[in-house]
């Protein structure tokens, strides 16, 4: 049986997900009291569901949540596939979306919060939630087709026996994505954005390869990044870890991580079976060594 637990800030797109695996053949859930979880597992294993997805969130009482990690330790010794996945996104992108939908937050009835004490309240309440998480997916710079091409494809595709290696090239001056495990910064590196010819241009093209591979520096950090991921992935994968985000940042997130992420993606690919590389300031991600490629997934 596949179970996946759908948790997260209100807003930040948890009705999208629950809703895209029901597309994908989910028995869907919304808002279950966290107590219930054993007991709904036990019925449906009886019965014909083998994959189903409910959503735990902050209108649960405060107490179903404190006992939620000892629910989830036992489905996870027994023989379920099951993941928690928290998604979030950024305070104030979660005001403007609440601004113009209209839409009370759920912690502002019955209560005199404001919508952004709410919105504070709940990442408290949730906090231990997240740490919980298998997968966190901040849903800030997403459509709601790309997030349900990333639950289509890390979630529902998913499985606990392997380990999901995502490589991902990023900006700095956007900050570090939330979901990133490990960072490496390539800001040290030459700068291909200081030659008008080349600004344009993105760390997946020729000029910007040839531009870069010019000097020893980007193949001695590249070399160093590389070996690093390679002796310690065995031992993430060992610690039972479903996902693991390997985040490569330069200043802009278009020309040195860029390059950096592809040739490690590439490499990684090699000896690990899955393997997805995504470029967040490009709005690209792809599966490596798949068939079939998912941009802006």
């Amino acid at each position: 049986m596949q179970l996946v637990i759908i948790s997260g800030r209100s807003g930040s797109g948890k009705s999208i997900a629950l809703q895209a695996l029901e597309d994908l053949g989910f028995y869907a859930i919304d808002n279950l009291p966290a107590m219930l979880l054993g007991a709904l597992v036990e019925e449906l294993e009886n019965g014909h569901s083998r994959r189903i997805a409910v959503s735990i969130d902050a209108r649960n009482l405060p107490e179903a949540l404190k006992r939620f990690p000892g629910l989830l330790a036992d489905l996870k010794r027994s023989a379920i596939d099951c993941q928690v996945v928290y998604l979030t996104s950024d305070a104030r992108v979660l005001l403007e979306r609440y601004s113009h939908t209209r839409r009370r937050h759920p912690l502002t009835r019955n209560t005199q919060l404001t919508l952004a004490e709410a919105i504070d309240s709940e990442e408290q309440a949730l906090t231990g939630m997240r740490d919980l998480a298998d997968l966190l997916i901040d849903t800030t710079r997403l459509s709601v087709h790309e997030l349900r091409g990333r639950i289509a494809d890390q979630v529902a595709g998913h499985s606990a026996a392997e380990m999901t290696l995502t490589v991902e090239s990023f900006g700095f001056k956007r900050g570090v994505p939330p979901d990133a495990d490990i960072v490496f910064d390539a800001r040290c590196l030459p700068n291909p954005y200081w030659d008008p010819t080349l600004r344009d241009s993105t760390g997946s093209d020729a000029s910007i390869i040839a531009f870069l591979e010019g000097y020893s520096i980007v193949d001695e950090m590249y070399a160093d990044i590389l070996a690093w991921v390679e002796k310690w992935l065995p031992e993430y994968r060992a610690s039972q870890r479903s996902y693991l985000t390997v985040a490569i940042g330069c200043t802009g997130g278009q020309h040195r991580s860029v390059y950096l992420a592809e040739r490690l993606g590439h490499a990684l690919a090699e000896s690990h079976p899955r393997v997805r590389l995504r470029h967040r300031e490009l709005g690209q991600q792809r599966r490596l060594g798949a068939a079939v490629e998912t941009p802006g997934a």
